[in-house]
């Protein structure tokens, strides 16, 4: 099959301009421009089912009609602050097929009213942001971005902006802050970024993968992309291999393949090992074990197993991990990344690590996993973003299905003590 996107793997030299015109680049643009209205390009993104690739799946032709009609003035953030464990898609797509990314931003720009496209990159990406650079150079050089696109009487800037390597920046409001120049935190909401986002303007923010869908679907209609996945989750979906498996790397799919055909695309499990478990979007999901292999990689296709797909960053691990080392390594990410403005989410990370630090080291009690039961119950719900809700979900699941690895860990363990304290969970 060929791909939808990740189409270099197909066109060899799709990145440069001349090449990614010569297969059908900027056709959806142009498409856009001269025969449709931008409410009707808000009604085909719509009609497709196309939701937001970034994990939060909200649909993309409902957030752009949000932004309300009237405003004079309205921005297009694209989020490539990839800084989820195990994604690596944006990337990919940033380096090696830029021009997708552009086109779809620009007909989303149309869409809404927007002048202007922000591109916001995760601050290690340099390389995957100079090859960006370099195709929004070739737009403006062929007039494509400036003023008059196409001939027409749309004009659009696209601006690629460079972060610091925060975690908390992919979240849409921190990512504003610190596009803005201040602090990248997140805000409570409302007010919403699609009423009042960027410098208070309405604004869109849309993951890099997701605007890499748009040009497609103004070609090939709504029609052509919800013929591929499910009723609730439509098209195709760039998924993120890594861990124990043969073949890590980035594999497009179609919404609906499960997630034991997915480990045998990428080779099946390394050095022939049994499978234990896996995380279906990187740190941020609960872990799920042999019995959810045969789900369906939708963002509904978890809720059985009380996980989520989130970005579809797959981390798989076989039989020699130990699920209490990787809840810690996963709270001291979060931890580590938490910005700080929320007493919650700072003092929970902090108070969960220290105690998985010590279940680690041979001193840990049964009171311990009270302890991370409590603290994640005071979390859950409490937080300002999704940060929060994100680092307690690792280490409740490993405790939910590992328990016996928590309970070796720990000295001096009493059964029925052991026992009461999983039911707190």
């Amino acid at each position: 099959m060929a791909h939808i996107l990740l189409r270099h793997r197909d066109v060899e030299n799709i990145h440069k301009l001349d090449v990614y015109r010569a297969n059908g680049g900027y056709e959806g643009l142009k498409k856009a421009l001269t025969e449709m209205t931008p409410a009707e390009v808000i009604d085909v993104v719509r009609a497709s089912g196309l939701r937001g690739r970034g994990g939060a799946g909200f649909p993309t032709g409902i957030k752009w009609g949000f932004i309300p009609k009237d405003a004079e003035e309205v921005y297009i953030l694209i989020n490539t602050d990839e800084s989820e464990t195990g994604t690596f898609k944006d990337r990919e797509l940033s380096e090696k097929n830029p021009h997708q990314v552009i086109e779809g931003a620009i007909i989303a720009a149309y869409a809404v009213g927007a002048k202007r496209i922000y591109n916001y990159f995760r601050g290690e990406f340099m390389d995957a942001g100079y090859a960006m650079e370099e195709a929004v150079q070739e737009c403006y050089a062929n007039g494509l971005l400036g003023e008059n696109i196409l001939g027409t009487d749309f004009s659009c800037d696209f601006v690629c902006h460079y972060g610091a390597g925060a975690y908390i920046c992919g979240e849409e409001t921190a990512l504003i802050k610190s596009l803005e120049g201040e602090r990248g935190q997140p805000w409570s909401k409302p007010p919403f970024p699609a009423i009042e986002g960027l410098y208070s303007k309405p604004t869109v923010v849309n993951n890099t993968e997701t605007m890499a869908n748009v040009p497609q679907i103004l070609v090939n209609g709504a029609e052509w992309y919800t013929s591929m996945g499910t009723e609730k989750s439509t098209g195709p979906k760039i998924v993120c291999m890594s861990g124990h498996v043969e073949n890590p790397g980035n594999y497009e799919v179609i919404m609906g393949t499960t997630y034991r055909e997915l480990i045998e695309m990428a080779g099946g499990m390394r050095d022939g090992k049994a499978f234990k478990a896996l995380l279906p979007s990187g740190g941020s999901g609960p872990v799920i074990t042999a019995d959810a292999l045969d789900a369906p990689l939708t963002y509904e296709g978890l809720d059985a197993h009380n996980s989520v797909m989130g970005s579809a960053s797959v981390i798989v691990m076989d039989e020699t991990t130990d699920m209490v080392w990787a809840a810690q390594k996963m709270i001291h990410f979060f931890h580590h990344e938490s910005c700080g403005k929320c007493t919650p989410c700072r003092e929970g990370t902090f108070w969960m690590e220290k105690v998985l630090h010590r279940l680690m080291n041979g001193q840990g009690t049964e009171k311990d996993i009270e302890t991370l039961n409590s603290v994640a119950a005071q979390m859950k719900g409490r937080t300002l973003c999704a940060l929060g809700e994100f680092a307690i979900n690792p280490v409740l699941s490993t405790i939910r299905l590992f328990p016996e690895e928590y309970k070796a860990k720990v000295k001096n363990s009493q059964s029925e003590d052991w026992e009461k304290a999983l039911a707190t969970q």
